[in-house]
């Protein structure tokens, strides 16, 4: 990872962090765990802006990751259970890889495919 993409994806976490911490300081919604559901959601955009657009990676973390985001806030406030939440990712990781197969969507530019040796 270049050294520019390297703060990026620091300067991000950090903030999302940062900005959760305070959320949960001032009891905004004090049942949610701020930082955490911040950092998935930063995580799930930050595989776009790393990988420069959509491939065949950033379709599959970017999306899975800003679901967990969401699933953990909806599950956090109460208003799913764990037990549903789980199935849920595990169903949605396996559409992901699915939809990652497709032709349309590149391999990622740093991708490099080792050469078969018969």
């Amino acid at each position: 990872m270049q050294k520019s993409k390297s703060i990026l994806v620091f300067a991000i976490l950090i903030i999302a962090a940062g900005t959760g911490w305070l959320l949960t300081a001032l009891e905004v919604r004090p049942d949610i765990n701020w930082a955490w559901v911040l950092s998935l959601a930063a995580v799930g955009f930050l595989a776009f802006a790393v990988s420069g657009g959509i491939d065949k990676f950033s379709a599959v973390v970017g999306p899975f990751f800003l679901l967990s985001s969401l699933l953990s806030f909806l599950q956090q406030s109460e208003t799913m259970a764990v037990k549903v939440e789980i199935p849920l990712l595990a169903i949605a990781f396996g559409l992901l890889l699915l939809l990652a197969r497709s032709s349309l969507i590149p391999l990622p530019r740093w991708f490099t495919p080792t050469r078969r040796h018969d």
